[in-house]
C-alpha cells in the first residue's frame, strides 16, 4: 500500500512539474526563434527544456500571456505562427533587427494589451488588422520603416493611451476620427512624411499629455483649441510647413496656460507654471 502511494505521489508530481502549453503555442515559440535565428539570440532558448524556463516568456495557467525579447538581437521576420499565441496580453520585441512585413496573423492575438515592436526594421503598410486588437493600450511601432497610411482602423482602439508611430515614412493625413480615442494620452507621428493640416479633433483629447508633430509636412495653422488640453506638457510641430513656426514646449509641471503670441513671422507657446 505504501508502495502505491509513493508512485501515485511521484506520477502527481511528475505531471506538475512537467506541466507545459498546448504543442500549438509550442510550436509558434519554435517558428519564432527559428525565423528570428535564434541561435544568435543574445539569451537563447533550450529547446529541450520546459518551455516555463525560457527566457522572456511569462505563462499563466499554460498559457504565454507575455513575451518580452528586447534587446536580444533578434534577427528576421515575424513567422505568421505567432497569431497562434492567443492568451498573449503583452508583447515586445523592441530595439532588435527585425524585418519584412508584419505577419496578418496578429489580428488573432485581441488580448494584446501591448505591442512593442519598435526600433526595428519592419516595413510595409501598418496591417488595418491592428484594429481588431479591442483591449490594445500601447501600439508602439516607431523606429521602423513603415510606409502608407495610419489606417482609420486604428481609430476604433478606444483603449488607446499610447499611440507612437514616429520616425518610418508614412505618408497622408492623421484621420479626423482619431477623436474617438479619448484616453489617449501620448501620440507622435514625429519624423515622417505626412501632410495635410493638423486635425482640430484632436482638441477633443482632453487626456493627451505629450504631442509629437514635428519633422513633416504638415500645412495651416496650429488650432486655437489646443487651448483646452489642460493635461498636455509636451507639443512639438516644428519643421513643418506650417504659416508659423513654433517653437517645441515640453515641462513636467502641468500648464495652466498655453498662449500664442505672434512676433513677426514667429508664434511662440508660452506655458505658465505654478
Amino acid at each position: 500500500m505504501k508502495t502505491l502511494k509513493l508512485t501515485i505521489a511521484c506520477l502527481l508530481i511528475s505531471a506538475i512539474s512537467f506541466a507545459d502549453i498546448s504543442p500549438n503555442q509550442k510550436e509558434a515559440l519554435i517558428a519564432l526563434y527559428n525565423s528570428t535565428n535564434g541561435n544568435n539570440w543574445n539569451s537563447k532558448w533550450d529547446l529541450n527544456t520546459a518551455v516555463d524556463s525560457w527566457y522572456g516568456l511569462t505563462i499563466e495557467n499554460n498559457e504565454v500571456v507575455e513575451i518580452n525579447l528586447q534587446f536580444n538581437n533578434l534577427n528576421g521576420n515575424l513567422p505568421e505562427e505567432i497569431g497562434n499565441l492567443t492568451a498573449l496580453r503583452k508583447m515586445n520585441f523592441g530595439f532588435n533587427g527585425l524585418k519584412g512585413e508584419l505577419p496578418n496573423s496578429l489580428k488573432n492575438l485581441t488580448g494584446l494589451t501591448s505591442l512593442e515592436l519598435f526600433m526595428n526594421k519592419f516595413e510595409g503598410n501598418i496591417p488595418s488588422a491592428l484594429g481588431q486588437l479591442k483591449k490594445l493600450e500601447s501600439l508602439k511601432l516607431y523606429s521602423n520603416a513603415f510606409t502608407g497610411t495610419i489606417p482609420e482602423s486604428l481609430m476604433t482602439l478606444t483603449n488607446l493611451k499610447e499611440l507612437l508611430l514616429g520616425s518610418n515614412f508614412l505618408t497622408g493625413n492623421i484621420p479626423n476620427q482619431i477623436y474617438s480615442l479619448t484616453k489617449l494620452e501620448k501620440f507622435s507621428v514625429m519624423d515622417n512624411k505626412m501632410d495635410g493640416e493638423i486635425p482640430v479633433e484632436l482638441a477633443l483629447l482632453t487626456n493627451l499629455e505629450e504631442l509629437l508633430l514635428s519633422s513633416n509636412q504638415f500645412t495651416g495653422t496650429l488650432p486655437m483649441e489646443f487651448i483646452n488640453l489642460k493635461n498636455l506638457n509636451t507639443i512639438m510641430v516644428s519643421d513643418n510647413n506650417l504659416n508659423q513656426e513654433y517653437i517645441s514646449i515640453s515641462t513636467k509641471t502641468p500648464r495652466q496656460l498655453m498662449r500664442l503670441d505672434v512676433e513677426s513671422s514667429t508664434a511662440v507657446m508660452d506655458v505658465e507654471k505654478d
